[in-house]
């Protein structure tokens, strides 16, 4: 096949696999998305993968590309492929469901372990809570609310890797926003679970994590926030403890 691209694509289920080779067609702007579902679509209808809005806003299709985490919609061909070569992969880190779509539950479980959805305690009927968009506390959450939860980060992360209870970094990037939510009233039940054994004094700090975050987050310092905010309590606690 003239100006072909050879596409070494994982295909097998949680029991195991191997990569199968495609031949794909070059074409202008072509991205990793537009290769899969090419193969899908004219070689083998029995591939499966997960995607959905193909313009970089869900970041359902990410995958492994050459080694890398990446959003298959946003990575183009050209400036990825060696050799014409591409290798292909389900997510590192998460369970395979069948070739190169992942079982996010772990994913997901980890989130809510570590207390990542808001608890407020005002109802409906209250004025609703004036917070300075300047406050260092707004800025800090604002700067780790983007996350869409793809799972790039997580599949970047080598603790994760060598710790399977590590909460990883969405998990904590998530805790992080809320633990400088003022208006959040669950911030010593979360500060307990995120200092705990598999929260973020298990961060290594390698920052691959914000290396490869599509949004540009940087869940790494979000982490340091939460290893800073945690020493801060716990000499809290102690001191209380012994003065009363």
């Amino acid at each position: 096949m003239a100006d072909s691209i050879t596409v070494s694509v994982w295909r097998g289920g949680a029991g195991g696999g191997e990569f199968q080779d495609f031949q794909v067609p070059q074409q202008p702007s072509q991205t990793i998305l537009d290769v899969i579902t090419w193969i899908q679509r004219h070689l083998d209808a029995s591939l499966s993968y997960r995607f959905a809005c193909r313009v970089g806003m869900c970041g359902s299709c990410a995958m492994m590309v050459n080694g890398i985490p990446r959003w298959t919609c946003r990575t183009h061909v050209n400036k990825v492929m060696q050799d014409r070569h591409l290798t292909v992969e389900p997510l590192r880190n998460l369970p395979v469901i069948k070739d190169l779509a992942c079982d996010m539950s772990e994913f997901f479980e980890k989130w809510r372990q570590a207390e990542g959805h808001f608890q407020g305690s005002s109802s409906r009927d209250e004025t609703v809570a004036a917070i300075s968009p300047k406050s260092s506390q707004r800025q800090a959450a604002n700067a780790a609310i983007e996350c869409i939860n793809c799972a790039i980060c997580y599949a970047s992360c080598d603790v994760v890797a060598w710790n399977r209870d590590y909460l990883g970094p969405a998990a904590l990037n998530r805790a992080w926003s809320l633990q400088n939510d003022q208006r959040d009233h669950a911030q010593d039940e979360r500060l307990k679970v995120v200092a705990g054994d598999a929260g973020c004094h298990q961060c290594h700090s390698q920052q691959g994590c914000s290396t490869y975050c599509p949004n540009e987050l940087n869940p790494t310092a979000s982490i340091a926030g939460l290893k800073r905010m945690s020493a801060h309590w716990f000499m809290n606690k102690k001191y209380r403890q012994r003065h009363g």
